[in-house]
């Protein structure tokens, strides 16, 4: 357990920089690229910077709450870090794999953890058609936006858009619609997480659309299609007694 290489990263916040230079003091650190951990100090948008800076290491992030809401994050102690660590749990997760074509035919890759978001630029709703596995399932959508979310990211934004809570390990999606207008009462989809989704913008002049893998924001967009990326992963560590799983299973019986 001394053997470990930690590496600890925090984000600008006042807090996370003082644990940082607290546990940095109390049990070294190593650059990210020799570490056998990398110890992520925030919150959640943190974690999952840290966990896309490093997405090609494979090497697992430990969270620890130097944020807000902290739902990917573990508890903030200084003490007995070490074995912590040692008796983590390793969450495995898969990105969604978005294509991004834009009006000009330039085309942009991104990953995203959480979600791909599709959302309208202008006050004018958003034209969608949605394609699944290449079959039509809804020729014209009317709406704000529309989500697909994985399991880990469907208690986030997805969760907030009435969209349903996904449990690790179902491999399937959550096919999401922002404030539809047309079809009113269409509230979403549960899909394979195998499937392929295609989304086509139309009046993409009239009617501009962003796609948004996580952070990664792409304007003007004609086209997007996601699908989950299973050459890549990512993995997360909890304590024991804060299981991710256990999190997202309370999540669906929060008042």
């Amino acid at each position: 357990m001394s053997d470990l290489r930690v590496a600890f990263v925090g984000s600008a916040a006042p807090a996370a920089q003082k644990g940082l230079e607290k546990l940095i003091s109390r049990y070294g650190s190593v650059a990210p690229n020799r570490a056998d951990v990398i110890v992520a100090l925030g919150g959640d948008g943190f974690v999952l910077e840290t966990l896309h800076r490093y997405m090609s290491s494979g090497k697992p992030v430990y969270g620890m709450n130097r944020g807000t809401v902290g739902f990917l994050m573990n508890e903030y102690r200084e003490a007995g870090l070490l074995k912590r660590l040692a008796n983590a749990q390793r969450v495995t997760l898969y990105p969604l794999h978005m294509k991004a074509t834009q009006s000009s035919g330039r085309v942009r890759i991104a990953h995203a953890i959480n979600e791909v978001s599709i959302l309208r630029q202008t006050r004018q709703a958003a034209n969608i058609r949605i394609s699944i596995d290449g079959v039509v399932r809804i020729k014209k959508l009317v709406c704000d936006g529309v989500i697909v979310a994985t399991p880990a990211g469907s208690t986030a934004y997805n969760l907030s858009a009435h969209g349903p809570i996904v449990p690790m390990g179902a491999d399937v999606l959550a096919l999401t619609p922002i404030s539809a207008f047309r079809p009113r009462r269409w509230r979403g989809a549960l899909l394979p997480s195998s499937s392929h989704i295609r989304l086509d913008i139309s009046d993409v002049s009239k009617r501009p659309v962003s796609a948004v893998a996580d952070h990664a924001e792409v304007r003007n967009v004609g086209r997007v299609d996601i699908r989950e990326d299973r050459d890549r992963y990512f993995s997360l560590l909890y304590d024991p007694e804060h299981n991710f799983e256990e999190r997202i299973l309370n999540e669906q019986f929060t008042p």
